[in-house]
């Protein structure tokens, strides 16, 4: 038996505390049960729960393989398009509101309420934004596009300003003390320390805004999302298969390919 392994034998036993975390969460799940209603299920939900099964292991192949604007491949090849976009408008109008946002470069009232509009944008959910950017600008990709961007501001923002916080100052000081500009201590003192980070986060960001652009096509944002709600309206369970695997197949590349650049971005 190992030292740390003897220590944990030795180690005195709270019972009692164990016991009232039990109960507490054993009464949390009991009271969440009963806002759970199943009277909705009934045969013909688990038969459509079965011919969706069925669609998915035998999808249209033509949907899926075949290029035309109807095609799945171009529809997500829209929809990557519209998560980069939003994400690259996003991560740019995020850097200047991270730095007004952070307590140590401006001063404390302009942190605050720059703060309080980030708690503001990352209240609102992105199928509302969604749902404003389509009256304003139409259906269709650039509508997404906005919500995207918009919904991106939020998060990136946030933990830019995470970053400038941390910033080492000495370096700052040290320039200072030699007599470089305010742009060369921007350019050579502050970009080096937070370039790495940034970029982490925003391919991060990229990587969740996927999954947001397929849901903001529901809403006619452009995107995969509404040939899917039309395609299961119809019943066609077939073309639902073909474009859930076209979908799943991109996120896990998508996800392969971030996890990837940041692991590269933390070392380097």
């Amino acid at each position: 038996m190992t030292t740390v392994e003897k220590q944990l034998l030795a180690s005195p036993r709270n019972y009692g505390y164990i016991l009232m975390v039990a109960l507490i969460v054993l009464f949390l799940f009991g009271w969440s049960l009963t806002a759970v209603s199943f009277q909705g299920m009934n045969e013909s939900g688990l038969k459509i729960a079965g011919n969706i099964l069925k669609g998915i292991v035998h999808p249209d192949l033509d949907l899926l393989l075949k290029v035309s604007k109807q095609s799945v491949l171009y529809l997500l090849a829209q929809t990557v398009a519209i998560a980069f976009l939003g994400t690259l408008v996003g991560a740019v109008l995020s850097v200047p509101l991270a730095f007004l946002a952070a307590s140590n470069i401006v001063p404390k009232p302009v942190s605050w309420l720059t703060r309080l509009l980030l708690i503001v944008i990352r209240t609102i959910p992105a199928l509302v934004y969604g749902l404003m950017f389509i009256r304003v600008a139409g259906q269709g990709p650039f509508a997404g596009v906005l919500t995207i961007g918009l919904t991106s501001i939020g998060m990136l923002a946030k933990l830019y300003v995470d970053a400038i916080e941390e910033l080492d100052t000495r370096v700052l000081e040290s320039m200072t003390s030699i007599g470089c500009t305010t742009f060369e201590k921007i350019r050579y003192g502050i970009f080096p320390q937070l370039l790495s980070v940034f970029l982490s986060v925003t391919i991060y960001r990229f990587d969740m805004n996927m999954r947001e652009a397929a849901i903001l096509g529901l809403v006619g944002a452009g995107g995969i999302g509404a040939p899917l709600t039309f395609a299961m309206n119809g019943y066609k369970w077939n073309q639902v298969g073909s474009i859930l695997i076209g979908l799943v197949v991109l996120i896990l590349i998508i996800e392969l390919l971030s996890n990837k650049l940041r692991a590269r971005l933390v070392k380097g």
